[in-house]
């Protein structure tokens, strides 16, 4: 039947004229919409780590911090600043370094200071909360032996030094 169906010629005539040239269809909100899917949202909040033994040299910190989400991160913003017991203290010198990594050594620092950082992370769609603050300190300079006052006997001696740091000192390691 269908071969029979497919020889004969069909006119088909149109009862109404079709008006395409007239419809516009507005597909702006359609657009929004798909823009809106492949956008990714600026990530969550990170989160500093406390300082970790052994991280700490006279004059440079160890900082790390992590990420627990699954959010794209371009690039970490690591803020710094020195910790003052000042009433002025947020007018202190503020630090800001681009980090790709979860971890930073920060250099050039003083001996026996405590830091205040605090890090934000970044991707195409903008920057997140910045993570809670954390203090690190600097390891205390190497105290200065006064040779003048060192007295010695046969089973005994006496050693005496000065610490250069302005912050006290928790405590000394004596090396024979």
């Amino acid at each position: 039947r269908l071969e029979e169906f497919l020889k004969k010629e069909v006119d088909l005539e149109l009862s109404t004229l079709p008006d395409f040239e007239e419809r516009a269809i507005d597909v702006s909100e359609v657009e929004q919409l798909m823009n809106s899917l492949n956008a990714i949202p600026a990530p969550c909040a990170p989160v500093i780590n406390p300082q970790a033994p052994n991280a700490a040299t006279g004059t440079s910190l160890r900082v790390c911090w992590g990420l627990f989400s699954d959010d794209t991160v371009e690039c970490y913003q690591l803020c710094y600043k020195p910790v003052s017991n000042e009433r002025h203290s947020d007018e202190q010198a503020e630090h800001t370094l681009k980090v790709k990594e979860t971890y930073c050594t920060i250099t050039d620092l003083l001996p026996n200071t405590q830091y205040e950082f605090w890090v934000s992370a970044l991707n195409a769609s903008g920057i997140s909360p910045p993570s809670e603050r954390a203090v690190y300190v600097t390891a205390p300079s190497p105290p200065t032996i006064k040779s003048k006052k060192i007295q010695s006997c046969e089973n005994a001696a006496l050693v005496c030094w000065e610490s250069r740091d302005i912050n006290p000192v928790d405590s000394y390691t004596v090396e024979l």
